[in-house]
């Protein structure tokens, strides 16, 4: 049985976290007081990024059908958040973790390796999407996203 899930709609990106929360960046010693860029974010993950990096996470994942629909119907996919650490240069993700109790019918249903899977799983898709991100789409020469030299 092949893993062939329909490309969900991207995360909303709204949440704003502290920059240390997130895997992939490098914590800033100090805060700018920016946002993350996050609505330059939420644009390329509607302009493709997200379906080229989801589709990617496909073609390398294990999870079965029934975990990615528990994923997906657990809010995980949705949780996913995405920050630019403008003093590093890179995007960082923040990946939701399964919770010991689940609401019915998951909680019977995923065993203590499904969750694992899960979890792991989805934080490789948080990985994938912040790569796809920083190699695909941000042009760190633009004004957005590039250095300032004032």
């Amino acid at each position: 049985m092949s893993f062939d899930p329909d490309v969900p709609n991207p995360p909303r990106l709204d949440a704003a976290e502290d920059p240390g929360d997130y895997d992939a960046v490098e914590e800033p010693e100090t805060r700018t007081g920016e946002e993350g860029r996050r609505e330059a974010l939420a644009e390329f993950l509607a302009e493709g990024a997200w379906e080229d990096a989801f589709l990617e996470w496909v073609d390398n994942s294990y999870l079965d059908d029934e975990q990615f629909e528990a994923a997906r119907e657990l809010g995980m996919i949705a949780a996913l958040d995405f920050y630019w650490n403008e003093t590093a240069g890179d995007v960082g993700y923040l990946a939701p973790e399964l919770a010991d109790e689940l609401p019915d019918p998951w909680d019977d249903r995923l065993d203590r390796a499904d969750r694992a899977d899960i979890d792991e799983a989805i934080d490789e898709l948080g990985r994938t999407v912040s790569e796809v991100l920083e190699n695909r789409y941000i042009d760190r020469s633009s004004e957005e996203f590039g250095y300032t030299w004032e």
